[in-house]
């Protein structure tokens, strides 16, 4: 049996009316904190929210805790469809987070599922 070195977070729900962006944090810093490598997945047009910058509503407390997460070498990206359908950009992401396509996304379930790492959907 292999051991978990790769965990593969999915944020997908309402930034402002759910819990799972505090949970979907909380978890790449203690996984990240476990020394296993981080990657947390923005998509669908609620979940994208997260990486925008200088957001209206949970501005401060969500830009401080993706950049925590950022300093402690969590890799975020944002999901370039849902982010193309409500019209964020790249110059209004945070700093550190990139575009990923959606080919590419089902591409790390593959990689992720095949190598028997943990994938959490939020």
């Amino acid at each position: 049996m292999s051991k978990v070195k790769k965990v593969l977070l999915l944020l997908k729900n309402m930034v402002y009316e759910s819990t799972s962006p505090q949970e979907t944090l909380k978890f790449a810093k203690y996984y990240r904190s476990q020394g296993l490598d981080v990657l947390v997945i923005l998509w669908g047009p609620m979940g994208v929210l997260l990486a925008k910058k200088d957001k209206i509503r949970g501005s401060p407390k969500y830009n401080a805790a993706v950049q925590e997460c950022i300093d402690m070498g969590v890799e975020f990206r944002c999901c370039q469809l849902a982010s193309d359908m409500i019209g964020l950009k790249k110059e209004e992401l945070i700093p550190g987070i990139e575009f990923i396509c959606s080919k590419d996304v089902a591409g790390l379930f593959l990689r992720y599922t095949e190598e028997n790492q943990l994938i959490i959907n939020f």
